[in-house]
């Protein structure tokens, strides 16, 4: 396995469908990006959720994961579950939206992801950002959809915990859901850890990305 690194970041972009899919799917790698990188812009948007008390959990839970960085989000109104039946609605947001941001990285859903919402956004997200680095994160959820990644952040064991902890704290309104807990959410990342020779990992799906082999002659 080979490490390839970014060098620091100004900007990223996060895009979910839902309240809660950025920090459920990428909250460890948020944590540790806006540690590393004061300053760091963090451009957000999620599809459905504007105007409802999930909401004010968003932007709380976003100000938390993101600490000490600049975080713009954008909420739209779109119908939970009903994505593709607002098919232009969604299109016509992630285009406002890419106007806005010029970002290092790219953070949206998968397209093997089994739910409506978040196949959408995976398929729409690279018609809009079609010269970045996009990574599609993996959302833990009663479908038997996890994807095989090819991308792997680890994270050490108290981001992990960390990421958890702010999961339960800022998304009260999800932690009914017998999927939403700390064994899940732990479970899932100590498995990427090990295929990837770390305590945590998130993992990630990368569909194309151009490699620069550079060096001096013999």
């Amino acid at each position: 396995m080979i490490d390839l690194g970014t060098g620091a970041l100004r900007e990223i972009a996060v895009l979910g469908a839902h309240c809660d899919d950025i920090a459920i799917g990428m909250g460890a790698t948020l944590l540790t990006l806006s540690r590393a990188n004061p300053g760091l812009r963090v451009h957000a948007l999620v599809l459905c959720g504007a105007g409802t008390a999930r909401e004010a959990e968003e932007r709380a839970a976003l100000a938390a994961f993101a600490a000490g960085a600049q975080v713009t989000l954008t909420l739209l109104d779109v119908p939970d579950g009903q994505t593709p039946a607002h098919w232009g609605q969604v299109k016509e947001g992630l285009h406002a939206f890419r106007g806005t941001c010029e970002p290092d990285v790219v953070f949206s859903t998968q397209r093997a992801d089994a739910h409506q919402d978040h196949r959408l956004l995976a398929e729409l997200t690279p018609t809009e950002f079609r010269d970045h680095l996009t990574l599609g994160y993996e959302i833990l959820k009663w479908e038997a959809d996890t994807p095989s990644p090819n991308v792997f952040h680890p994270v050490d064991p108290e981001t992990a915990q960390q990421k958890s902890w702010l999961l339960h704290k800022h998304y009260p309104s999800q932690t009914s859901r017998d999927w939403f807990d700390d064994d899940a959410f732990l479970g899932l990342s100590r498995l990427r850890g090990v295929q990837c020779r770390s305590a945590h990992a998130e993992a990630f799906v990368v569909e194309k990305t151009i490699v620069r082999f550079e060096g001096g002659a013999a």
